[in-house]
């Protein structure tokens, strides 16, 4: 089956595909080119269940907070993806 590319680039995930990998709204969508294809992974979001502070007395490492731990993370999320990109290259 084949779908048409919409307006803004866009391309719906068929049920059936999505059935079978589990992919849910809110999943991240990660793509890379390889050769003239693009290739599709999906990573669930962060689990709803906080482990903050779990740990705590194991470890001497704190994470930072609020505005500088998202950022740390869209950091790491950039990380995967041009991971990613120079291991099509």
């Amino acid at each position: 089956m084949s779908s048409v590319v919409g307006t803004k680039g866009q391309v719906t995930i068929e049920k059936g595909i999505r059935d079978a990998l589990g992919v849910q709204p809110g999943w991240r969508a990660l793509q890379r080119q390889e050769g003239d294809r693009v290739v599709l992974e999906f990573l669930p979001p962060r689990h709803r269940r906080s482990l903050a502070g779990l740990l705590e007395h194991a470890t001497t490492v704190r994470l930072p907070a609020g505005e500088a731990f998202e950022a740390a993370v869209e950091q790491a999320w950039a990380d995967v993806v041009r991971a990613g990109e120079d291991a099509a290259l």
